[in-house]
């Protein structure tokens, strides 16, 4: 069973691998958190999911920056893997690129694949809007889409789609300028090209030049229509490793990132003892064993030896490249949150609950209660608790209510809550860093009230379901933290183990009631 705890809810692919370590299946998501948990926490799939679910050993992560980022990395993972069970459900074809020729008068097209004359953009990672961006560059420019030059305009022309080149509509230079500004389009700079044009319409329209500025007013709706719709990737000629690290408590954490020709492809993790030269070291001992790309970007500059050393392990220059800024910058800021999300995640979501309830110490070790009932039968209570930000199974409890008649959640929470830290005060166990209660300022109140008659003092909040509302005590209105906030996500994602916890044992009694 995998420790759902440990999933991001972050936009990646995940790895499913089967006991002898072996990738069985690859996928994407929005979401990594809910799609990995729908495989363990719904019932009903279909008889190939049922099968792999069945095989599934462990997981990997790698977040992305988006979803698109995502559909490209599975797609290259997919291809690498070859995993047992995407075989027959995905096509692991590559992405095509949009083409455009390098002839004189040069044509648009598509292209399954870089390489040879002219420029290519892409992969798009969706047909629907490759075909659609390749649309509308093409109509909204007049781009020519023939392999050859006919000696007589084809249809395209006679519609007003296509310059027709062929009969020398256009100069050479003018039809120049219509591939310039397709070419901003299709590498994503639009907003430049849009400003560039509406002052060449404006110039158009104060010189009478009406039929152009029409023109130009049509092209400048179609780039804005464009813009939010046009999925390309990254693209160098080389490959690239990017590599980042942490050093904390003694030890020094390290993650590497292989891009191959723009594409990521795949990461490595690494944890040692920490020391002055440390990461030279790593870099000396990975190196030895694998060829360095020609580039390899790093948070920090190495000195020349080491420059010269992996110039002589690849046979040519290595560039070392310490970026501040643009997408290499954004490569390695992506490495480091996978960095922090695979060693420290954990202690993250601790320190971020901390420091959203200006807590003194950070909550270690939080328990967390919910009732679960159908109309006001199988009355039961759980308590969940986690440890250093994980799911601590063996400490969690489940109540059966037994002084409270019909409905009433403030009741049945002040009584599995007191039952729960009376039987602690008594044997002498250990008291959580922190107590939440699935509600709102009733159940928050009716909390605090037991465990003021047990004189003892706790940390207490409450989760609301409807909008995620967080109260705390002497406070009439919630925290102004966002649902969508580390703290928040991590109050959700106890609440929601608490909940799942409570009606998995208010099914067992109702089923046991029924047979009874």
């Amino acid at each position: 069973m995998i420790d759902l705890s440990a999933v991001p809810e972050e936009p990646g692919c995940y790895l499913y691998l089967d006991a002898a370590g072996t990738v069985i299946y690859v996928g994407k998501a929005k979401n990594l958190k809910r799609r990995v948990s729908s495989y363990f926490q719904k019932h009903g799939h279909d008889a190939k999911t049922q099968k792999l679910v069945e095989h599934i050993a462990s997981a990997d992560f790698i977040v992305t920056g988006n979803e698109v980022e995502a559909l490209i990395l599975e797609n290259t993972l997919i291809k690498r893997h070859q995993p047992k069970y995407n075989i027959d459900l995905k096509d692991a074809k590559n992405y095509a690129y949009i083409h455009l020729s390098g002839d004189a008068f040069p044509r648009i097209g598509i292209a399954r694949r870089a390489g040879g004359d002219g420029e290519y953009f892409g992969p798009f990672v969706s047909a629907r809007e490759r075909d659609y961006v390749l649309s509308v560059v093409k109509k909204a420019f007049g781009l020519r889409s023939c392999r050859r030059l006919p000696k007589r305009p084809c249809l395209r022309y006679h519609i007003g789609t296509c310059l027709a080149p062929c009969i020398r509509t256009v100069t050479e230079e003018e039809y120049a300028a219509r591939i310039d500004r397709a070419r901003a389009v299709l590498r994503g700079q639009g907003k430049d090209l849009v400003a560039a044009m509406e002052a060449e319409m404006a110039e158009r329209s104060k010189d009478l030049a009406f039929e152009r500025a029409l023109e130009l007013r049509d092209e400048i709706a179609a780039v804005r229509h464009l813009a939010g719709r046009q999925r390309v990737e990254r693209r160098r000629d080389h490959d690239e490793d990017i590599i980042t690290y942490l050093e904390k408590d003694g030890n020094l954490y390290l993650l590497l990132f292989h891009v191959e020709m723009g594409t990521l492809t795949g990461k490595q993790e690494y944890v040692f003892e920490d020391s002055d030269d440390a990461v030279e070291e790593f870099l000396v001992q990975y190196y030895g064993e694998h060829a360095p790309p020609k580039e390899v970007v790093l948070p920090a500059g190495i000195g020349e030896p080491l420059a010269d050393y992996l110039a002589g392990r690849r046979g040519s220059k290595v560039e070392v490249t310490v970026p501040q800024k643009g997408d290499k910058k954004k490569l390695l800021d992506l490495a480091e949150k996978n960095l922090e999300i695979a060693f420290f995640g954990d202690a993250m979501k601790v320190e971020a609950l901390q420091k959203a309830l200006h807590l003194p110490d950070p909550p270690n070790v939080i328990e967390c209660f919910d009732i679960s009932h159908l109309a006001g039968t199988a009355m039961v209570g759980s308590m969940v608790q986690f440890r250093g930000g994980r799911p601590d199974k063996r400490n969690y409890r489940r109540f059966r209510i037994r002084t409270v008649e019909g409905i009433d959640d403030f009741a049945s929470i002040a009584e599995v809550v007191g039952r729960r830290y009376a039987r602690i005060r008594n044997e002498g166990g250990e008291f959580p860093d922190l107590v939440i209660v699935d509600g709102g300022k009733g159940q928050l109140a009716a909390a605090l009230d037991v465990l003021k008659r047990l004189g003892t003092r706790l940390p207490v909040i409450a989760i609301a379901k409807r909008e995620e509302e967080i109260y705390v005590p002497g406070f009439p209105h919630p925290l102004p933290i966002r649902k969508d906030e580390k703290a928040s996500l991590f109050v959700q994602e106890i609440r929601d183990e608490a909940h799942r916890f409570a009606i998995t044992y208010n099914r067992l009694l109702r089923r046991k009631e029924m047979k009874g």
